[in-house]
């Protein structure tokens, strides 16, 4: 069984990589798609086959994907672009041949108003209309999105936001990379959407507690109105759109979308999420 994997020079494909050899499956049965080979040169090491792969140039996913059986479509980070890019990477695999497509989604990105669903809802409507088998991962936040954060708060004490008493109920990346390992390699999967979370949902006040217990000092979370926020991340630099953007997910977090617990990540993985302090301690070192 040949599988691939895309965005293999990020965290998460890196990370999932490694976890399918963690896995057993034999490094050269795995082919890592990145666009630029040198990004993925430590995997090569390893016995890995890699090959370029550039979402916004489908002639490279087309022999990216020769005699690949089971793609992981790792979502593009390209906001505003991962639907047109992610269409290419579907076009390509089908007509490639692929036979399943594995792909890291949003939490209910179908129904939910987050911010960030659009574009995934799309996307898991392209793959239902392809001629393959699919797994669906909806991603619910990774822990290691507050790495910043924390680091900023180990000189502030610290934290900003306009969550209000939102709940997240996030994991590592190495813990979604499990489980994308998992689906890739377990039978169970075909047609399976699975809502994956962490097994606490925390708040922000739980947050800077736990970023005291890494950094060192007490951190506190200073919680702002979304005009205050937007102005806040204005000032620290940020434009007009992204700071909105920032903003924008808070709001979503303040209305409970990324709050959900399910055992779905727990179920595949076999053990317990990630603790939030364990997480953003192992982010920092």
């Amino acid at each position: 069984m040949s599988l691939a994997v895309t965005g293999a020079s990020g965290h998460l494909g890196r990370l999932t990589v490694l976890a399918l050899i963690d896995r057993g499956v034999p490094a050269d049965q795995i082919i890592a798609t990145s666009r630029r080979l040198e990004a993925v040169a430590d995997l090569a090491g390893a016995g890995v086959q890699t090959r370029v792969a550039d979402y916004d140039a489908p002639s490279t996913l087309s022999t990216a994907f020769a005699g690949v059986e089971t793609l992981l479509l790792v979502s593009s980070d390209a906001v505003g672009e991962r639907a047109r890019q992610h269409r290419n990477v579907i076009d390509a695999a089908v007509a490639a041949g692929v036979q399943r497509i594995v792909y890291t989604s949003a939490p209910h990105a179908d129904t939910s108003a987050l911010v960030l669903a659009p574009e995934h809802k799309a996307t898991e409507e392209m793959l239902s209309a392809a001629p393959v088998t699919t797994t669906i991962l909806r991603n619910n936040w990774y822990t290691e999105n507050y790495t910043d954060a924390v680091a900023r708060a180990r000189e502030t004490g610290e934290l900003v936001g306009s969550v209000g008493e939102g709940r997240v109920a996030s994991a590592s990346r190495k813990d979604f990379a499990e489980a994308a390992a998992a689906a890739l390699t377990t039978d169970g999967h075909d047609d399976a959407i699975y809502e994956l979370t962490g097994n606490v949902a925390w708040t922000h006040a739980d947050l800077a507690e736990a970023a005291s217990a890494v950094v060192g000092r007490e951190v506190t979370y200073r919680d702002l109105s979304p005009a205050e926020h937007e102005a806040t991340l204005r000032e620290a630099g940020l434009d007009e759109g992204t700071a909105g953007f920032v903003v924008a997910l808070d709001q979503n977090i303040k209305a409970g979308l990324l709050a959900e617990v399910t055992s779905d990540l727990t179920r595949l993985i076999g053990r317990p999420s990630t603790p939030l302090v364990d997480g953003l301690r192992e982010a920092l070192d």
